[in-house]
Order: structure tokens, then sequence, then C-alpha cells
């Protein structure tokens, strides 16, 4: 069986600007040399994409506006195999982000939301085909998406469908609550979340106590911790860890979003924690050897 997928949150125009020096050498209010590329971005959207790259099907649910970036990025989806509605909003902006990469790897991103802030309970599918739903806190983090991304999320539990849940960004999260933040935990079956989001949630280094604090909301936890690969946890289980798959890092962009989609597929489908820690960090491995947070068209990776 191949396990359908419902993705749901932001698209964006990722403008990729790589710089060859760290960021204390930018010469602000001159010139910085750097290379520049544009394509397709955004959590959901990169997750749903790379999900292209397993043997899940998946389905975007998001929006873009009525302007040459929303033509492309809705096109890159249908390059890719991705299913969707209409996703264009008349009369609005798609959104954009400037990703800044700097001479490490490391990226630094810049959105503007566009018409991701118009997600609505309308723009949801019939969900009964769907194995899993994954749901991008940047969807949720943005007040003017937040309504219609709870409608879902009551509609979704209904329905008992699996929910794997990124909280997304430290940044956007501290414009929110802890209340409301762990209130949107305890509606998801899995959080899937990065080292640094673990510590700023729970005020934990300790990765085994942070573990355990997240799971009084989640039924599973996983912590992606870049390089030191991944480790997870599910309630009354030991926690499970696996390494990176070693890579020659050009992008860090999206590399979050590769492994989430990798181990979906594969969670989705077997409920095994090693395998899906597995095939997570393998995707990644192949995300972060190209620039851009999207699998390339015609390519197998």
């Amino acid at each position: 069986m191949t396990v359908q997928v419902l993705c749901i949150g932001d698209v964006m125009l990722d403008v990729i600007v790589r710089i060859d020096v760290a960021p204390q050498k930018i010469n602000y209010g001159s010139d910085t040399a750097s290379r520049i590329s544009t394509g397709s971005g955004g959590a959901a959207g990169n997750v749903a994409a790379w999900l292209t790259r397993t043997d899940a099907h998946s389905t975007i649910v998001s929006h873009v506006g009525d302007d040459p970036a929303g033509a492309a990025i809705v096109a890159e989806f249908d390059s890719l195999g991705v299913d969707h509605a209409d996703l264009v909003i008349p009369g609005e902006s798609s959104g954009v982000v400037i990703v800044l990469v700097d001479s490490s790897g490391e990226r630094t991103m810049f959105p503007d939301k566009g018409a991701n802030s118009s997600l609505s309970i309308t723009d949801l599918p019939e969900i009964s085909k769907f194995q899993a739903v994954y749901i991008s806190g940047y969807a949720l983090l943005n007040p003017l998406a937040r309504p219609g991304v709870l409608a879902m999320i009551e509609k979704i539990k209904s329905d008992n469908i699996t929910i794997y849940f990124d909280p997304a960004s430290v940044g956007a999260m501290k414009s929110v609550s802890d209340a409301e933040i762990h209130q949107w935990f305890s509606q998801a079956n899995v959080l899937l979340l990065n080292e640094e989001e673990s510590i700023y949630l729970t005020g934990s280094v300790d990765i085994e106590r942070a573990l355990d604090y997240l799971l009084d909301y989640s039924e599973v936890v996983v912590i992606k911790r870049g390089s030191l690969g991944a480790i997870a946890k599910a309630r009354g289980f030991d926690s499970i860890s696996v390494p990176a798959v070693s890579a020659n890092v050009v992008d860090t962009t999206g590399a979050g979003d590769s492994f989430a989609a990798g181990f979906i597929a594969t969670f989705a489908k077997s409920h095994d924690l090693t395998a899906a820690l597995t095939a997570g960090t393998q995707l990644a491995a192949g995300c972060v050897a190209i620039v851009g947070g999207r699998p390339r068209v015609g390519t197998a990776i």
C-alpha cells in the first residue's frame, strides 16, 4: 500500500544568497560578493516535495499569489508529482523568503508570508484517503492562518488520522505563549523538532530530559540533531538514536524537511522508529549535498 501524506502549511519562493565569508564579515551598507539562486521552498512544500523521493505519495494544502513566483511554485509541484487543488489566491503575492547561506553552510532566513496567510478550513480536501498529515509550525505561528489550521486539525483528529507536527522556528515561537504551544503539541501524535527548538521549549540541554518533557504532550517525539543524527522516543519505551549519514554539506536549507519526509514515509507504514530515523537521515544527506531546500526535478535527488 502506498502511504498517502497530506502536508499543510507554507510554500514560498526561496531566494538563496550564498556568501564565502562569515556573517560578521558582511560589508553592511556596501557590497559583499555572493552567488544567488532561486527555487521553491517553505517547510510544508519542502516536505511534500521530498516525499516524492520516497515510496509515499504527497498532497499539499497551501496558497500562492497570482504572480510569476506562484506560477513557478505550482509548476514545480506538478513536475515533481505533488498533488494539489487550486493554490492561487487572486490579488495576493506569493510568500518569499531570503535565505542567507554563510561559509559554513549555515542558513539564516528572512520570510514574508504572503498568500500563506489565507489558509482556511475550506482548503482541507476529503481526508479519508490519507494515513498521515504533516503540519508545519509556520502555519500555526502565523496569526492570520492559525484559526483555519486549528479547524483543520480538529477535523483531522476526529477522523483519527496521525498528525506529525514540526514547530518550525525558535524565532517565530517567541511571539507565542508556552501554554498555546503546549496545546498545539497535545493535538499531535508525533512531534518533529530540532535540538535548538527542544532546548528552547524544555529549558534543558539534557536530550533525554527534553524527550521525556515533550512526551507529556505527544505519543512520539523526534529530535533532529544535524551532524549528530537523530534521536526519538515513544511513551513507555527507551530512546533510540541513529548517526547522521556522511555527506558533503553544501547548503543545510531544507535538511529538517527532507528528514521529516523520509521519517514520515517509513513510520506511517511500519511504525518502526529505528527504520524511520534511518530513512530520515538518509534523505537529509541527499538534501544538504545540493543547493536549495527541494529535490531537483528530473534527477534522482
